[in-house]
């Protein structure tokens, strides 16, 4: 054994995944070089439920993976607790420093007992990097969404230095990352919008630290992001310093192995799509934080059953009546029978199926029978709908997703957009077009004819000597030599 390769991921479930597929690769391909581990931290705040039962599921499934918990700190519960002047994400990032000690006391013990070859930090964790560098471990940090957000990340310093306004006042300004189309500056990242917030700084600390990396990592593969990548690697991000090694070794993917696939809703979901004709239903579904109002989930329920369309909806309970409030933390139970249109699933029952809360989502759109994906756009979800060659509406709630969009749209010519208007709703006429355009129109054949192509692509990387292939290689055995 040559050693141990470490892993720091963020306690969010899409980072989490993404981290432990990665484990999971590098014990398929060098588990006779290398054992992995992977640091959990304990702390309320990052496990949540859905965390819980991953952890679970992927101990049992894959042993060979160690799971290293890391004490829980000693604060005070109200002292991390997220308010309106302080966002979850800037609690995550002082827990995130806070948690330093014991990230350095966890690496060396395991260094005690092994040759730490590499530490692979999900780029959250950045302020976890300080400690670690003083040990003088190889540190790469691992970008979960994709060289979209790779090239924000890097190129938000440059930005930051050419204006001193926030970008929520910046309303008609389009921002310029390289190797991306132009985007609007309020379609940043939420909490990056106010120069003033302390995500903000979070996320330019982030930007400042990445060049100083051994390596950087991206749950990407080339030629979806072709024209990204290059930029980023010409050094156009960031033009004063050397850019670090890219290593683009996507798609990355929750394996069905890991999931527990039983229960009643489960089976009757993938059931029910069995028995639906080819690519004929459309999947709508919004990530395990998208929420809507009220009022937005039955413009939703009355555009799908206008459209005439088979369907599969993902529904969770509304968080409140702010059409632009997406995200919600809490798992409800929902009373659908009050929550949609009168009379809604009585009439859509012979060519529609609503879910509550959760969906085998990499099972779903590997179905024959799934012909569109209506998605918030989380990288995961893009990533999962390239793989099994399903076309998009691109439907962004928060996050990063409104880049995603612009890019996906745009560029990739992978998804249609759903337009909202001024408030952020979309209208049940907007739903009833989109969702009957991806199954009928030619706009939605000449997608899905896209979609089949790129899959191609995504299975060719992985192929003896495609791109993923040969970076993966390149990455793994720099922590041989």
């Amino acid at each position: 054994m040559e050693g141990t390769v470490v892993i720091y991921p963020i306690m969010t479930i899409g980072h989490l995944v993404s981290m432990v597929e990665l484990g999971n690769l590098i014990l398929r391909q060098y588990h006779h070089r290398f054992s992995v581990t992977v640091l959990i931290t304990t702390d309320q705040l990052f496990i949540t439920p859905d965390v819980t039962a991953f952890l679970r599921r992927v101990s049992k499934a894959t042993p060979s993976i160690t799971f290293h918990h890391l004490p829980s700190l000693s604060i005070p519960s109200s002292s991390i607790e997220p308010s309106p002047n302080r966002s979850r994400l800037a609690v995550r990032g002082e827990l995130i420093r806070s948690n330093n000690p014991n990230l350095i006391h966890a690496l060396q013990t395991i260094s005690e007992t092994s040759t730490v070859r590499a530490l692979i930090i999900d780029f959250f964790c950045v302020p976890g990097s300080y400690g670690a560098s003083d040990l003088g471990f190889p540190t790469y940090y691992y970008i979960p969404a994709g060289a979209i957000f790779l090239s924000l990340l890097l190129h938000l310093p440059t930005i930051h230095s050419q204006t001193t306004k926030s970008f929520k006042h910046l309303t008609t300004t389009h921002l310029h990352f390289p190797g991306l189309p132009p985007v609007r500056a309020s379609h940043m990242p939420e909490p990056m919008l106010d120069r003033d917030d302390q995500v903000y700084h979070y996320m330019l600390e982030i930007g400042n630290r990445l060049p100083k990396s051994t390596g950087i990592i991206v749950n990407t593969f080339e030629s979806l992001e072709s024209k990204v990548i290059k930029a980023i690697t010409d050094g156009l991000c960031i033009p004063d310093v050397p850019t670090p090694p890219v290593y683009c070794i996507g798609p990355l993917i929750d394996s069905p192995d890991t999931h527990s696939l039983e229960g009643e809703s489960i089976n009757q979901c993938l059931s029910w799509l069995d028995a639906q004709p080819s690519q004929r239903v459309v999947f709508l579904c919004f990530g395990s934080r998208g929420v809507f109002s009220k009022t937005q989930v039955k413009e939703i329920a009355v555009g799908l059953e206008k459209s005439g369309q088979r369907f599969l909806w993902v529904l969770r309970k509304p968080l409140s009546e702010d059409n632009n409030k997406h995200m919600s933390f809490e798992r409800e139970d929902l009373d659908l029978d009050v929550l949609l249109p009168e009379g809604f699933l009585e009439r859509t029952h012979d060519r529609g199926l609503v879910v509550k809360e959760w969906a085998p989502q990499v099972e779903v759109l590997s179905k024959e029978s799934v012909g569109g994906f209506v998605t918030h756009c989380g990288w995961n979800s893009v990533l999962e709908a390239v793989s099994a060659g399903v076309p998009m509406v691109a439907w962004p709630l928060y996050a990063e997703q409104h880049m995603n969009r612009t890019v996906l749209v745009e560029q990739m010519k992978l998804a249609m957009p759903m337009e909202a208007s001024k408030d952020g709703m979309v209208s049940a006429v907007e739903v009833e077009k989109r969702v009957r355009a991806l199954i009928e129109s030619e706009e939605g054949r000449v997608s899905r004819e896209r979609s089949r192509k790129t899959k191609e692509e995504a299975v060719a990387a992985w192929s003896a000597g495609g791109s993923s292939m040969i970076a993966f290689t390149k990455l793994a055995d720099s922590w041989i030599y």
